[in-house]
């Protein structure tokens, strides 16, 4: 069995949270604050919702990032090696392409966690509406994921459709990936799209 830990506890965090409960799949949750902290509320959200130190929840095989952007360099250094590991990137870097070396975020964040499939995933909904039930009469809630590991992407399409969503494949993150990111003070044309997908 796969696990699953989701690092950041805000809106975002919560929201995933709510969408793996739902579908009562473990998944560990993380933050800066202790674990003490985050209990109360991760057991609301439901029974398979489990608050974590950050090292535990860096145990998982996908880690997904749903922190404040610049704050991925501390979680990636807490690692030896992400060798193996899947980390998908629900991050919006809202900053100065500068300060990415002209790199779209996604790729500049891969660049700190050397060794792992980097996914660019469930970015582009804002928390409200993740955090709701993806399957609505007739059809799938979207999440894009892009890559730049062709590999990474068919396990992240799987996670997403267990938990209701549907996987819609942009490709590499500077292909159609760049489609979902934020560039300097632009929203990519993706981004806050709430697309359904119907039943096949």
């Amino acid at each position: 069995m796969m696990s699953h830990a989701i690092i950041g506890f805000g809106k975002i965090g919560q929201a995933l949270a709510h969408a793996f409960a739902r579908r009562t799949i473990e998944v560990t949750v993380a933050s800066r604050r202790p674990p003490e902290a985050l209990a109360p509320l991760a057991r609301a959200i439901g029974p398979t919702v489990i608050a974590r130190s950050l090292q535990d929840a860096l145990r998982a095989d996908t880690i997904i990032l749903a922190i404040p952007f610049g704050e991925h360099t501390g979680i990636a250094a807490a690692l030896p090696d992400w060798n193996g590991k899947t980390v998908i990137d629900a991050m919006n870097a809202l900053v100065p392409l500068e300060e990415l070396d002209g790199l779209l975020s996604s790729a500049f964040v891969a660049k700190a966690f050397a060794g792992a499939r980097l996914v660019k995933g469930f970015n582009h909904l804002g928390a409200a509406t993740l955090a709701t039930d993806p399957v609505v009469e007739g059809g799938h809630r979207v999440v894009f994921l892009a890559s730049d590991d062709e590999d990474a992407i068919p396990p992240v399409a799987a996670l997403a459709r267990q938990l209701g969503f549907a996987p819609v494949k942009l490709g590499k993150l500077g292909e159609g990936g760049a489609l979902v990111h934020a560039r300097g003070r632009v929203w990519g044309p993706l981004i806050f799209q709430d697309l359904f997908r119907k039943e096949q």
